[in-house]
């Protein structure tokens, strides 16, 4: 038997599908199991123990036509028997219509249901105290005879190089690995999905506050580098004196190491939270106002994961919020998050 699974573009979303292997292999455990990504996503998946193979989507391929047919072309080669259709656009469809798998799965649309042998209808409400993101992937499953039975978390694995040569760097970045070290998620995806810089930098005055050991990372992208040092600028000096604003991987898979190290991460919901999710780490998280919080956040989560919404303290229309997600950030007042934050860092033991 062979399968693929299709999950293309952001890195939460990538690793989030990722689970879905250690389900089919244990139903299938001779099955020949593939992942088509795009390849910029590789770095939460790799080593990953049930996958077989890795099939990369590159944006050369999204941009141009004619790779993209050659694309469907190769994946028609491989004989897949059943192909699972996570991502469930059009693109993804195409390719799955021609892979000439003969059990097509995918998420109900207008434009896939005649095509696709198994259309499956998304949950609105999680029916097993898990994120939605990680029911209805696991619903996708039903057609191979895989239900929800207790719930699994995506996994990073990571080789223990890669975690020395980043211990190894930390101590020579002078970070004392004897001390609480948190990574900070100052920034999210996009300027809708970022708590507002001066609210963040007193928050993080906050965590600097309640313990002078703490030594505190920023996770940021090269082009973000400016707005990160805005908030940290923000910050009072104490504070400054606790972050290691330099202090960053070169590429994705340094950055999952270097957070292998740490206590935890607090900050922006976004791909800095799945990946400490999967490396075990408990979480703080702020989700912008016009996000379903059920969409990346269970009840299930609760012992371990802290995650705050502005809906949690006052009553809106997040349609409004998704016109004027700066505007609802304002009424996301620092003051609603300390306590939460407060109790969080008291959990952790330090």
């Amino acid at each position: 038997m062979k399968i693929l699974v299709i999950q293309q573009k952001m890195i939460g979303d990538v690793l989030t599908t990722s689970l879905l292997f250690e389900l089919l292999r244990k139903k299938y455990p001779e099955a020949e199991l593939h992942y088509l990504i795009n390849s910029h996503t590789y770095p939460v998946v790799e080593h990953h123990p049930f996958i077989d193979k890795f099939v990369f989507c590159t944006p050369e391929i999204e941009k141009s036509t004619l790779k993209f047919l050659a694309f469907i072309k190769t994946i028609r080669s491989e004989n897949y028997d059943t192909v699972i259709d996570v991502y469930s656009i059009i693109s993804s469809t195409l390719i799955s219509v021609f892979s000439k798998a003969k059990v097509k799965i995918a998420y109900y649309k207008s434009y896939n249901a005649l095509f696709i042998s198994n259309p499956i209808e998304r949950l609105n409400t999680p029916k097993n105290n898990a994120s939605l993101a990680i029911e209805n992937r696991i619903k996708l499953l039903e057609p191979l005879d895989i239900s929800f039975k207790k719930t699994i978390f995506p996994k990073i694995y990571l080789t223990n190089k890669e975690v020395e040569t980043a211990k190894q760097f930390l101590e020579q970045s002078n970070i004392n690995l004897n001390k609480p070290l948190f990574m900070i998620s100052v920034l999210g995806s996009s300027t809708n999905k970022t708590y507002p810089h001066k609210y963040m930098a007193s928050l993080l005055d906050h965590v600097s506050e309640t313990n002078k050991d703490i030594q505190l990372l920023f996770n940021y992208i090269p082009k973000q580098k400016e707005d990160a040092r805005l908030i940290y600028k923000e910050t009072l000096e104490s504070t400054k004196n606790q972050i290691y604003f330099e202090v960053l991987g070169k590429n994705l898979r340094e950055f999952i190491a270097i957070t292998s190290l740490c206590d935890t991460l607090i900050g922006n919901e976004g791909g800095a939270n799945n990946i400490a999710k999967a490396l075990d780490l408990p979480t703080f998280t702020i989700f912008s106002p016009f996000i379903n919080k059920k969409n990346w956040f269970g009840d299930n989560e609760k012992k371990k994961h802290t995650a705050v919404h502005l809906l949690d303290f006052i009553d809106y229309d997040r349609e409004k919020a998704k016109q004027d997600p700066g505007g609802f950030y304002k009424l996301f007042k620092t003051e609603y998050i300390i306590t939460k934050l407060t109790a969080f860092i008291k959990k952790l033991d330090l």
